[in-house]
């Protein structure tokens, strides 16, 4: 076991709209190193964004990622040979963590030609309160509901 906490690396702004959150966003979002490659198609996908919804793209980005921020999720736990799954609140940087990546997983598997649109597509989706990431924080919510009844073997 670990003799002590990690410290938290602290991340620099992005060059455009100096937000850590779009950094954090970049950085779950490219491929092999390629930090300007990842920052290009996301800058276009939030001018994208500006130009379907008429609105400011960073704004519906950030109402996007919060309409999918889960707030509990399930934990398998043995208890004496039988595996319950638990519900559990999540801390808010596991939280961040979870939506970003449900973000990028379901904008990658879109049918659109090019990221840029795909991510475009999935963030719009998801200001509306619709599409794939919508649907996974609402079945994860569902789960945890349903299991409720074992919360009292908290993990």
């Amino acid at each position: 076991m670990r003799k002590s906490k990690p410290k938290k690396r602290s991340l620099l702004p992005d060059p455009k709209f100096k937000d850590t959150l779009v950094t954090r966003f970049v950085n779950n979002m490219m491929y092999q190193g390629k930090k300007s490659i990842a920052y290009n198609s996301f800058y276009s996908a939030i001018d994208l964004v500006e130009k379907r919804a008429n609105e400011n793209g960073l704004e519906t980005w950030k109402k996007a990622l919060a309409n999918i921020t889960p707030t509990v999720e399930v934990k398998s736990r043995r208890v004496g040979g039988a595996t319950f799954q638990i519900p559990s609140e999540i801390r808010p940087d596991r939280r961040i963590a979870l939506s970003m990546k449900w973000l990028l997983l379901y904008s990658r598997k879109r049918n659109e030609k090019t990221m840029e649109e795909k991510l475009a597509g999935e963030i719009l989706a998801a200001a509306k309160g619709e599409g794939s990431a919508m649907k996974k924080k609402d079945d994860t919510h569902k789960m945890a509901e349903a299991n409720k009844a074992f919360s009292h073997f908290k993990v």
